[in-house]
């Protein structure tokens, strides 16, 4: 859901991933590129929130997965 999210709102859904400083600088710089050039930027805003969204998931998996280590000990 949150990668539908980043097609349209890349600041909200980067918000979403839990990086609200980086969400508030995306968004200061989302809006005036958007009126500037017209929404051409828009893909690189979508491609940055995509990576963080996955990269927030592997750290989740990675996390459980080490307490699942961590309990079979």
């Amino acid at each position: 859901m949150n990668y539908v999210l980043a097609l349209f709102l890349p600041p909200l859904s980067i918000l979403f991933t839990g990086r609200i400083f980086l969400s508030i600088f995306v968004f200061i710089i989302w809006v005036p590129a958007i009126f500037f050039t017209g929404g051409l930027t828009h893909p690189m805003f979508i491609l940055l929130a995509w990576v963080l969204i996955y990269q927030s998931g592997e750290e989740r998996r990675t996390r459980r997965l080490e307490r699942a280590w961590r309990d079979e000990d």
